[in-house]
């Protein structure tokens, strides 16, 4: 059994084992080769959650795990696709994009295509295969991933990289999501997918869509640890939590009249005017006003390398998950204790939706395999689940390149 953290080099070329192992599947389902490699990495956010749609900031950093292509341009406005994760293919034609109700995946791609085309970018047909090592269903965001692989796939197809700046691709990749795969999602996992930088962290201004790199300091390593618990609870809580965050910001403005979200209201504000809220109400807006807070003082903690702040910080966040914001789970919470019993971990907290999917711990480097060894010896015996455990540093964003001549 298992007992190590799963690694992986994510080379800026993207000329590794694993497109090498992708262009030799190219050769057997297209009977040729590829000429073009793209990838879109998944994420992990530092910090800052649930204030995305409270128009607040968030702190990811892009993985060093991707969903990559391997593919050819086509002369016509076919796209034929082969998934290894899924082992299907996925066809369709760009002019007749439609959704697909057996196969997913497709829709991420057609949306993304669909959102591209909608922009004026004309893109022509592909042979793809695609594999992504970014664990689906575990808040790192692999449809996010998805998304800005295939956006790159098809624009180094068509000639057209370069034609749009990163921003607006993430915005593409959204909107897909959002209008073709109808999942309401926010900006943060595209923009960092698209925007990541090596050894920087992302601050997003959510309502601005101002972006800005931060450094984050070579003492940090991140390990993820992915609980595999079911996040079926995620869902429903989210859609509530965003109704409780509103119900806060229409109750305030009552004096707090020039707020437009919870993204405005100070903490010192929203104590002063606890009165007007309801229990359940006050503590989510309090969350969120907290959490905003924190997701600033990590950014000027990182920038004078004072990792142990944002250690404490990732501590404060996850009890403000926990306990106000309510959307953490025993799961979640043996893993961070597990993470957190480890000399060498600064801080860790849950990262993504909440009730299942991963935690993130800021450790010292040296002491990844530890924190990994404590995580497989104590959450099995809480939770009867066998975990993942991964570590990283900040990765770049998206790529692509022409493959070499074999």
């Amino acid at each position: 059994m298992q007992t190590t953290m799963e690694s992986s080099n994510y080379m800026p070329t993207l000329l590794d084992e694993r497109t090498e192992e992708l262009i030799r599947q190219f050769r057997q389902h297209f009977d040729g080769v590829p000429t073009l490699v793209s990838a879109g990495p998944g994420r992990v956010n530092l910090i800052g959650e649930h204030t995305d749609y409270n128009d607040g900031f968030v702190l990811p950093v892009a993985l060093k795990r991707d969903v990559r292509f391997v593919l050819r341009p086509r002369t016509d406005r076919l796209a034929q696709l082969y998934s290894i994760e899924f082992d299907e293919e996925g066809n369709f034609d760009l002019d007749a994009i439609s959704f697909n109700r057996d196969k997913l995946w497709v829709n991420y791609i057609q949306g993304m295509v669909q959102s591209l085309e909608q922009e004026g970018i004309r893109l022509v047909g592909i042979d793809a295969v695609f594999s992504g090592n970014v664990p689906r269903g575990s808040g790192l965001s692999s449809s996010a991933a998805l998304e800005i692989g295939t956006a790159h796939a098809f624009l180094a197809a068509s000639g057209q990289e370069g034609t749009l700046s990163g921003a607006r691709i993430a915005q593409l990749a959204q909107r897909a999501e959002n209008r073709f795969v109808g999942v309401n999602c926010g900006i943060m996992d595209q923009f960092i997918s698209e925007l990541g930088r090596e050894d920087h962290a992302l601050l997003i201004d959510c309502r601005s869509l101002a972006y800005t790199l931060v450094p984050v300091p070579a003492e940090a390593a991140l390990v993820i640890g992915n609980t595999r618990a079911s996040r079926s609870l995620a869902s429903s809580a989210y859609n509530e939590r965003r109704r409780e965050c509103e119900e806060g910001v229409a109750l305030l403005q009552q004096v707090l009249t020039d707020i437009r979200a919870l993204r405005d209201v100070t903490s010192d504000q929203l104590e002063t005017n606890r009165h007007l809220l309801p229990e359940n109400v006050y503590r989510r807006c309090r969350h969120v006003v907290s959490e905003n807070e924190r997701v600033l003082a990590t950014v000027e903690a990182l920038r004078r390398g004072d990792l142990a702040e944002v250690g404490r910080l990732m501590n404060a966040s996850h009890a403000s998950l926990r306990d106000d914001y309510l959307v953490s789970s025993p799961a979640l919470d043996a893993m961070v204790d597990a993470m957190g019993s480890v000399e060498g971990c600064y801080g860790a907290r849950l990262t993504g939706a909440g009730f299942g999917g991963c935690a993130v711990a800021l450790v010292k480097p040296g002491h990844e395999q530890a924190i990994a060894d404590a995580v497989y010896e104590q959450y099995p015996k809480v939770t009867n689940i066998w975990p993942e455990v991964y570590t990283t540093k900040a990765a770049d964003g998206a790529q692509s390149m022409a493959l070499p001549n074999p």
